[in-house]
């Protein structure tokens, strides 16, 4: 069976990780600030704080966003609201719930897949307290247009600019207008999961636009102590509480030694997704997804638009092929009811995306039979 992913390992990262363990320090130790240091190389952005997995930086970046910000004075309003994608692994959305917030959904764009803009510009209100976009299987949203759309709807309301938040944790390395994500002025988050293109075996990167919420962001992830007060005598101050979240050095190491082969796996990923481009381009039955000239996705997976999903997959998986929808629509979960609202974008495609494998490890031969099949019809 061709998979959908492999783990992708250096092999330096056993010595790594052994020099850790040689070490008797496990957590706190170096080899965090040596991976942020050297993934902030990578963003041209050094503001970069490691935390336990992509989730828990969500949830971190959702906090930060809260803090001190207040719904508009609407009468009858709810205490404010998050605008949401739902189109995304449910680790995505469920932070705002436990916020205690409710979520908006915000329609899905069938050409990407990702947030349509047109509507989140509609439903931006006095009452949105933050913005989710996902830069879903990898293809970065528009974030000129992004910007745009927020910064006059802001205007427009006379309210300051909600703070958007970029859940990237499918897009490492991907770029927009030739400059990678987690450097485009908005809180983004990268999950290094043991299936992701850069891993730590579990792990995530909250990436900051500010040094003031940089040091915020350090402090949170840690029950809000500074670990460079005088702890040992007692005489420090929690002035906000905080979270568990910190990444241990063993999933540091991990990531270090990664960090070394992952440009070439991503090559590998865009020179499948680009064969995939060419030869499944008049395939009957098989729409694409955009590729827009100012971006470079990363190609997690492979999504395609087809009919007859159902048959899809079958004549799939009989020729020893793994496809996958990824996830459900996240409002479609009972926990989410209270928030349905009319989605129509999302509903033409609903049943039709399917993702294919575009991986690092597909092998020549791999690329090709998957197209074979494909074409031969299901």
């Amino acid at each position: 069976m061709i998979p959908l992913f492999r783990v992708a390992m250096s092999p330096q990262a056993t010595s790594g990780v052994a020099g850790v363990l040689a070490s008797g320090r496990l957590e706190h130790g170096p080899r965090v600030d040596d991976f942020e240091v050297a993934v902030g190389r990578r963003l041209g952005n050094d503001r970069v704080v490691a935390v336990n997995c992509g989730t828990s930086g969500l949830h971190l970046a959702l906090h930060l966003a809260l803090r001190g910000r207040t719904p508009g004075e609407v009468p009858g309003a709810m205490p404010g609201e998050v605008l949401c994608t739902p189109l995304t692994f449910e680790g995505t959305n469920w932070p705002v719930l436990a916020h205690g917030l409710p979520i908006r959904w915000v329609d899905v764009d069938p050409a990407t897949l990702t947030m349509d803009l047109d509507d989140l510009d509609r439903k931006i209100s006095r009452t949105t307290r933050a913005i989710i976009v996902v830069h879903w299987t990898g293809y970065p949203v528009d974030l000129n247009r992004l910007r745009h759309v927020v910064s006059t709807a802001a205007d427009r309301l006379g309210i300051e600019p909600p703070p958007v938040i970029e859940d990237a944790a499918q897009a490492w390395g991907a770029t927009y207008r030739g400059v990678p994500l987690g450097a485009h002025g908005n809180m983004c988050v990268f999950s290094l999961g043991a299936i992701k293109l850069l891993t730590t075996g579990s792990g995530g990167l909250l990436v900051l636009p500010t040094d003031e919420l940089d040091r915020q962001a350090r402090l949170g992830r840690w029950f809000g102590i500074d670990r460079t007060a005088d702890r040992v005598h007692g005489d420090y101050d929690v002035t906000e509480y905080g979270f568990r979240f910190y990444m241990n050095d063993i999933a540091a190491a991990i990531g270090l030694a990664n960090l070394d082969i992952v440009d070439e796996l991503l090559a590998r990923q865009r020179d499948n997704a680009a064969f995939y481009d060419k030869e499944l381009a008049s395939v009957p039955g098989v729409e694409h997804t955009e590729r827009a000239d100012d971006r470079e996705p990363s190609f997690w997976m492979y999504p395609l638009k087809v009919d007859d999903r159902a048959g899809f997959m079958r004549k799939l998986t009989g020729a020893g092929i793994m496809t996958s929808l990824i996830s459900r629509r996240n409002d479609a979960h009972s926990v989410v009811a209270d928030y349905h609202t009319e989605l129509p974008g999302l509903n033409s495609i609903a049943d039709r995306v399917v993702n294919i494998p575009v991986g690092w490890s597909l092998s020549d031969d791999d690329r090709g039979h998957i197209v074979d099949t494909i074409r031969a019809g299901w």
